[in-house]
């Protein structure tokens, strides 16, 4: 099934009927005819479908309640061919609840000199027609996307792609539910936050999960199972022949790491999770010297790795918001090339204008953005409260320009971090049998790292090659939280003025509420 094949963007165009009969049926062909071209442009990931011409405030209602009912849209593009009276908007914009994007165009590229008149004038109003639509959602403050270009030309197409994929995800998070294996860990601040406030504002639904539960399939998974997917690995990523020696050490961890994503799966597939979290102080029964023991022998590392590649959400040390936007970079990315990965800042590396910041965890990194085919390994893991051989994939990231970003909790909002990024060549890392990303923050490591610890960052983000600054600034919108952008022209002085500025437009939003 292609991506998103089952999601509609619904057209719906302004005029009213001021102007004869003749107009209403020019503007509906006219209409028929933009989304159809859209449509077959190939470079719209999700269909768009003409819902009609709305001449009157109980159309534009009607319009925008069935939007906001059917579950196949995810957004609502709205044009206004003729002069649209912007107070016959006001109840149907009350009653929209999907994505809006704004779009300002024109069916003629340019005016017919010599031929335009007065009937002409009439039916091609966007220039002012779209001036009052946009002033009505001002005035209600609702949260659209504006998008100004021709409707054919590629750049506004492609900018009308974004903004659908990032409907998809929004629509996706309004029932994502994160299971958290445990709970946060070592009293960390910046991966934790308000689960509830989070449901509120972004959609997604985070549930405690005792380790106990997903024992209960782990229990359950067969033998025969466990060795089919061990020949899956075994096809698809390069090791040492050993590994398929049965008895030996590293046949055992491979085994022990195909029974947990097994498990992991089937609880996930049972409670319809698009996501979840891990801690590796909680593995199940504590003590493996019990004959009772039930448990992981260590982290599940390379179930994390696999699932992630297949789209579920992924958060290290309880953290259930990297979790869930993982998810959504994930389903928004989707049919894109080059991949995506929850990642975190492991160590630094100081060489003037190529300083940069090893992108790592333990084991938990998405091979996606694998440079080369992965390679699976079995090492010693000597952390958390069980110290075992465990086996992972190992490999390196490619080279690239990229855009990474995280959600923290300040309080009394959210905040959205985004940071470009360029992905630089790594070196081997003989001892740290890991998968790793080597990248360097835009403007510089200076600037970007220390605007990024200024603005309150996670050591936790999620990568996407394929992401842009605009996805997140869509998204921001969406979700009505603050964005902080770093790129190349970022300074500190500029970053401090962007908070500064946060600050105050959401102590006078709370201080208005």
């Amino acid at each position: 099934m292609k991506a998103f094949e089952n999601l509609e963007l619904w057209w719906i165009t302004g005029a009213q009927l001021l102007y004869g009969g003749d107009a209403v049926i020019a503007v509906d062909a006219h209409s028929k005819e933009m989304v159809d071209g859209l449509n077959n442009s190939g470079r719209l990931p999700i269909k768009v479908v003409y819902k009609g011409t709305a001449n009157s405030s109980r159309e534009v209602e009607d319009l925008m309640s069935a939007a906001s009912n059917e579950k196949k849209c995810v957004g609502v593009i709205t044009w206004m061919h003729t002069f649209s009276p912007a107070k016959m908007w006001i109840h149907g914009l009350q009653k929209l609840t999907k994505p809006l994007l704004h779009l300002h165009t024109q069916y003629n590229a340019e005016i017919p000199w010599d031929t335009m008149d007065m009937d002409f004038m009439n039916l091609n109003q966007s220039a002012h027609g779209d001036r009052e639509f946009g002033h009505i959602c001002a005035r209600m403050r609702v949260r659209r996307k504006v998008v100004v270009g021709y409707w054919k030309d590629e750049k506004t197409q492609d900018r009308i792609a974004v903004w659908s994929r990032v409907a998809a995800g929004w629509a996706d998070a309004q029932d994502m539910l994160i299971l958290r294996f445990g709970d946060q860990m070592n009293n960390v601040a910046v991966t934790d936050g308000d689960k509830v406030e989070a449901e509120v504002r972004m959609g997604y639904h985070v549930d405690y999960c005792p380790v106990s539960k997903l024992m209960e399939y782990y229990k359950k998974v067969e033998d025969a199972e466990v060795k089919e997917l061990m020949k899956e690995y075994f096809t698809l990523y390069a090791h040492d022949a050993a590994l398929e020696t049965e008895g030996t050490e590293g046949y055992k961890s491979v085994f022990e790491a195909a029974k947990a994503e097994l498990a992991l799966r089937a609880i996930l597939k049972d409670t319809g999770a698009k996501g979840f979290t891990t801690n590796f102080d909680d593995l199940g029964t504590h003590d493996i010297n019990d004959p009772k023991f039930v448990g992981f022998n260590q982290i599940p590392g390379l179930a994390s790795q696999r699932l992630m590649a297949e789209g579920y959400g992924f958060g290290a040390e309880g953290d259930w918001k990297s979790a869930a936007l993982y998810r959504t970079v994930w389903y928004m990315t989707q049919g894109l090339p080059t991949g995506c990965s929850f990642l975190e800042d492991y160590t630094l590396n100081f060489d003037g204008k190529n300083s940069s910041i090893l992108q790592a965890h333990m084991l938990e990194v998405c091979p996606l953005i694998a440079e080369e085919r992965p390679r699976l390994e079995v090492h010693f893991l000597g952390i958390g409260i069980r110290k075992a051989q465990t086996a992972r994939l190992v490999f390196t990231s490619k080279p690239g320009n990229g855009v990474t970003a995280t959600v923290v909790d300040l309080g009394n909002r959210f905040r959205l971090i985004v940071n470009d990024v360029e992905c630089i060549k790594s070196k081997p890392l003989p001892k740290l049998p890991v998968a790793s990303a080597l990248w360097i923050p835009m403007p510089n490591f200076e600037i970007g790292a220390g605007a990024w610890i200024l603005a309150g960052g996670t050591h936790h983000s999620c990568f996407s090659y394929d992401i842009t600054p605009e996805y997140w600034e869509d998204y921001a919108e969406m979700a009505g939280i603050e964005m902080v952008h770093i790129d190349k022209d970022s300074t500190m002085a500029s970053i401090k003025k962007d908070l500064q500025m946060g600050e105050v437009y959401y102590m006078l939003n709370k201080s208005l509420c």
